[in-house]
């Protein structure tokens, strides 16, 4: 289905009772899942509406990823992503697609969490009664990001301690460690295609590595992402956001800039948009320049152009043409928006509010309403 980002508008809303803190939909499409104070997360079906918490987390969980039932293995032809069964009509599409859809029992697949404790716990994905399956001691602090590997074969986690480790998805087990950052690592994608993976830290350095080999490939500049701040003696920075378009060629990566004060986090959120191939960066802004805040999320649209979110007290999504160093188009969100996540099927696109509540924004362009008929002229006598 076509999009019109400038058609971007709320479509849904799931409330909450505590502030949200990421958001990602499921790769089937069918779910939103977003991670809140409380310490839960919060499973919102687009279809029906219904909410379920998965509760077992000592902590706040932010890193989200997923997989194919393990005990479905994904066929080679189908590796970068679960069968979408919602792309050939829009979900916004009430009642005809609930009425089509709901029946049907939703396609497994399996969770993934990273708590502030360092733990990572395996989830049955449409558990009606849902339950952590396995819990692994992953890292010393905060596990701040999760990604699934192409072949769903591998997990990668990062966080506090500095490292990047890969596990089984199967079992869990431990397959690699990536040292090198020297600061916390805030980020970590796979690329599409081929077996490398990258890896991003608070002070704004992006390392390449090759998984085969274990090794650091070369490392992209991104450190306007970061600033010590001498009045408090504190960094503050980070890549907060960080995804590969789909064919790999680009690598976009949101966050804060020109910060004047670490403590408040007063800065101007920033994309800074890789060549995949030369390394070499570009950066996008708001148009609006005087907005303050920190950008949390960042994706690519079908039609190859950028969306990213952020805020303060406010919160604002942001698209671009990767032509233009400025945005074309804003939406005023609402609350602080702490997270962003695009729809599977490229049509819409989460917030996570720190309002507790999570948006669903829709880019099918609006219906047209019918011309207004004429009244028909009296009948001559």
């Amino acid at each position: 289905m076509s999009i019109d980002p400038t058609a971007t508008r709320i479509a849904q809303q799931f409330k909450h009772t505590s502030p949200l803190i990421g958001c990602r939909f499921d790769p089937t499409g069918r779910y939103l899942f977003a991670t809140a104070q409380d310490n839960s997360i919060q499973r919102f079906d687009l279809l029906t509406g219904t909410r379920t918490a998965f509760t077992g987390h000592s902590s706040w969980t932010r890193g989200l990823a997923f997989a194919a039932a393990v005990t479905t293995p994904m066929p080679a032809s189908k590796r970068i992503a679960i069968p979408i069964p919602l792309t050939q009509q829009s979900i916004f599409n009430v009642p005809e697609i609930i009425a089509a859809s709901v029946s049907a029992p939703p396609t497994a697949f399996t969770l993934m969490s990273g708590d502030y404790l360092g733990e990572i716990r395996w989830w049955d994905g449409v558990a009606e009664k849902p339950t952590p399956t396995k819990t692994i001691q992953a890292h010393d602090g905060w596990v701040r990001a999760l990604a699934i590997s192409p072949d769903q074969k591998s997990l990668a986690s990062c966080g506090n301690d500095r490292l990047i480790k890969l596990w089984s998805v199967t079992d869990g087990k431990p397959l690699r460690t990536l040292e090198g950052h020297e600061s916390h690592v805030y980020n970590v994608a796979f690329h599409p295609t081929n077996n490398t993976l990258v890896s991003a830290d608070l002070k704004g350095v992006v390392k390449e590595w090759d998984l085969a080999a274990g090794k650091q490939l070369r490392e992209l500049d991104a450190k306007a992402f970061h600033k010590y701040d001498s009045s408090f003696a504190a960094d503050i920075g980070g890549i907060r956001g960080m995804c590969y378009s789909a064919d790999g060629k680009s690598l976009a990566c949101i966050g804060i800039t020109n910060v004047s004060n670490a403590f408040a986090g007063v800065g101007n959120p920033l994309v800074i948009l890789f060549d995949v191939k030369d390394g070499k960066p570009k950066q996008l802004k708001p148009k609006e320049a005087s907005y303050q805040g920190t950008g949390w999320g960042v994706g690519f649209l079908p039609n190859g152009h950028i969306v990213g979110a952020g805020g303060a007290g406010q919160g604002r999504i942001w698209i671009w043409n990767p032509a233009d160093a400025s945005n074309y188009h804003t939406v005023t969100v609402p609350t602080n928006a702490r997270d962003m996540h695009v729809h599977p099927d490229g049509t819409a696109l989460a917030i996570a509010g720190a309002n507790g509540t999570a948006y669903v924004y829709t880019m099918t362009p609006a219906a047209t309403p019918p011309p207004k008929k004429e009244p028909a002229p009296p009948a001559k006598k």
